[in-house]
């Protein structure tokens, strides 16, 4: 399966790229405090908890997000959205991955998850995209999907806070 954009890569340098034609997603979380919450973190938005958490279903060819890893992401057991990992990182202070879609997705574009801990301690968790409808569906509900997204981004951001709560000396 091929790309569904040609902009492939794009919030690897800038998370607020957003090519024209294609609507922009930002949505930051602060998520806690300290090195264990970034590092647990961390964890769960590269091995797919987070994602599984939120109750998405998760095909993936690997058990950790890294470059070329082909991922299906189903949504209320019935939309299959076929994606593929365009990047990821893993530093001290910065961890996360986008994917990309591929043929068959409801939408065309990239989405990226990235947690970082910035440098008073705050880990914050950064949901990031650019896309547009693919599919008539997807096309049909118009303002409505843009707002699911965004639901989305927030609700990604709660329930990382919620994972991550054991390890924030704050709670």
């Amino acid at each position: 399966m091929s790309f569904t954009y040609d902009a492939v890569g794009a919030t690897r340098e800038n998370l607020a790229a957003c090519p024209p034609g294609f609507h922009p997603l930002y949505v930051r979380t602060r998520i806690g405090e300290g090195q264990e919450v970034f590092r647990r973190a961390a964890e769960a938005v590269l091995t797919w908890e987070l994602h599984r958490a939120l109750g998405v279903g998760i095909d993936a060819v690997a058990d950790r997000a890294a470059p070329d890893v082909d991922v299906t992401v189903t949504l209320a057991g019935l939309i299959k959205a076929p994606c593929r990992i365009v990047w990821a990182v893993e530093e001290p202070r910065r961890a996360g991955w986008a994917y990309g879609t591929l043929t068959g997705h409801p939408e065309s574009g990239e989405e990226a998850f990235v947690v970082d801990r910035t440098g008073d301690g705050t880990v914050w968790l950064t949901v990031a995209a650019f896309s547009r409808p693919a599919k008539w569906y997807a096309r049909a509900a118009g303002p409505a999907t843009r707002g699911l997204q965004h639901a989305y981004a927030r609700r990604c951001g709660a329930v990382l806070r919620r994972l991550c709560a054991d390890a924030d000396p704050e709670f």
